[in-house]
């Protein structure tokens, strides 16, 4: 899903709202939500709120449980891509909820960053192999264990380099 609007930008400036995607990879309840999360499920209504509202997630149905209905939310895009000029300012909100996430997460995550000198053809066929990575990796459904799978390829700030 293409992220381009200011409504899309304002429903994804609270790292929250990152966090309850990432969480949403098959639909879910409040209670579910808060407990992955750790929060309290008023809070991850008024989020889920939002981005129901903004078109990131759906209702995906009801169950009920003890005399009591619960709805379930799923998230209608797989992955989101940020364009325009606020697409700095969400990149640094999303990164603060995968920090987050990260911090959280079971020992010894594997994280590496790297910096290269890279060509144009470099670039591209950089680009299209980490594209193909996050695309065509099965998911092993309900025999696998939960992984968040993070790829970038970016060009640091460098005030001296030559434009594109």
């Amino acid at each position: 899903m293409r992220v381009t609007s200011p409504e899309h930008f304002k429903a994804l400036a609270h790292p929250m709202r990152h966090r309850l995607l990432f969480a949403l990879e098959r639909p879910a309840t409040v209670s579910r939500l808060a407990a992955v999360l750790r929060t309290n499920k008023g809070n991850v209504a008024h989020h889920l709120k939002v981005l129901v509202d903004a078109g990131f997630v759906r209702p995906a149905g009801t169950r009920t449980v003890r005399g009591g209905t619960e709805q379930y939310y799923a998230r209608l895009a797989r992955a989101l891509h940020y364009t325009g000029p606020a697409a700095a300012e969400n990149t640094e909100v999303a990164f603060q909820a995968l920090g987050a996430e990260i911090a959280g997460a079971a020992p010894d995550p594997f994280l590496v960053l790297r910096h290269l000198r890279l060509t144009a053809d470099q670039v591209r066929d950089l680009t299209a192999t980490l594209t193909a990575l996050a695309e065509n990796t099965p998911d092993a459904g309900d025999d696998g264990i939960r992984h968040g799978l993070l790829l970038g390829l970016y060009r640091p700030h460098d005030p001296e380099a030559p434009s594109d």
